[in-house]
């Protein structure tokens, strides 16, 4: 394979512009929320700086780090993430009732931001050797479902459902794409389905989402409270949005407007204009995505690409779904918009993969 000189200009352009734009919505939305916690409106986005600043390092050396090294890791990265997993669970912080970050010296990193990178790895390195076999129900898909049941047992444990649901349906896609057949999937679904509900039900704080979700008014006090806010703030923004950092809702009416909900925030201050460019924005990211993956020269890299996108393409279909209460509330980050360090690490590790195989692509 020769070397291409450059990586995916189209793609590369695209993440900074969102990168840049998440910065500036994060010390927006963060402001208020942080000078009344911390006494310095500055708080959350000085911490958002630093973790883009080491994701920007992070991507340049993953771009530059031959990304056919990574079918050689892809069982030790498994190991040393299943690894990660049993550790949170032993002894990582708990916060809200939930083991799912672990410290690392002054910073936190989430292992489930590892497993969703460590799953694409391993699936598309032993899918590109396997090829035909994985339309095989026993010997070809079994093997692979048996994995991603370990982790999502471990994910789900913590407890994180909004992870177990990301890593469940990028392991589908990168399967599906591989070859697997569409029938294996709605068999798959029998015990999924009734699983998945039960998941649900046995948490009643679960269950309270989904009554929010049903109708939010009902305890608009509680449950409902955060999503009801979120609706306030799309309907306040109108067409062209209050103007940037004239949000009304960030000022603590939304907890913590700068994580989940920060999609919310730019609805309210850009308003149908602004959000309309946030995802078309992805939609461009996830269009060179899916190019750099029909071009890559091989099985290994194409699957890759196609988890990796994939994995941003969820991310958003969710996160944009729960803040327009289109589903029930759970807690999924906003790729390069969302406040949270390994989250971002990690997604911008994804997208240095996604650059390194584009040097090597058939056509641009």
């Amino acid at each position: 394979m020769e070397r291409k000189s450059s990586f995916d200009f189209g793609f590369f352009i695209t993440i900074m512009i969102l990168l840049s734009f998440g910065l500036i919505m994060v010390f927006s939305a963060s402001s208020a929320s942080a000078f009344y916690n911390f006494n310095d409106s500055y708080h959350f986005v000085k911490r958002q700086l630093m973790w883009s600043v080491l994701g920007l390092f992070a991507m340049f050396f993953m771009a530059s780090f031959d990304y056919k090294y990574l079918k050689k890791l892809s069982i030790p990265i498994l190991i040393v993430t299943i690894g990660l997993l049993v550790l949170v669970l032993i002894v990582g912080e708990e916060i809200n009732g939930a083991k799912r970050w672990l410290g690392v010296g002054g910073l936190t990193i989430q292992p489930s931001e590892v497993a969703k990178l460590a799953i694409i790895i391993y699936f598309a390195s032993s899918l590109a050797k396997k090829k035909e076999k994985v339309r095989q129900f026993f010997t070809g898909l079994l093997p692979y479902l048996l994995v991603l049941g370990i982790i999502l047992f471990l994910v789900i444990l913590e407890p994180h459902l909004s992870g177990t649901v990301v890593i469940f349906a990028v392991g589908m896609i990168v399967l599906f794409a591989a070859g697997a057949k569409i029938s294996h999937f709605f068999i798959l679904a029998l015990p999924t389905i009734p699983a998945f509900i039960y998941v649900i039900v046995k948490e009643p704080y679960r269950m309270q989402r989904v009554t929010a979700f049903l109708d939010p008014w009902q305890d608009k006090m509680g449950s409902g409270w955060q999503i009801i806010q979120s609706l306030y703030a799309i309907g306040s923004g109108g067409l062209f949005g209050l103007g940037l950092g004239r949000s009304r809702q960030k000022f603590l009416y939304i907890p913590e407007p700068q994580n989940d909900f920060i999609f919310s925030i730019i609805c309210e201050e850009l308003g149908f204009i602004g959000a309309t460019t946030v995802l078309f924005l992805f939609l461009v990211l996830i269009w060179r995505g899916i190019k750099i993956a029909l071009n890559a020269p091989d099985a290994f890299g194409s699957l890759l690409v196609a988890g990796i996108t994939s994995l941003i393409a969820v991310q958003v279909l969710i996160n944009v779904a729960v803040v327009t209460s289109s589903m029930p509330v759970t807690g999924m980050p906003l790729p390069f918009f969302s406040a949270g360090g390994s989250s971002l690490l990690f997604v911008m590790i994804g997208m240095g993969i996604v650059l390194n195989v584009s040097r090597y692509g058939k056509s641009r």
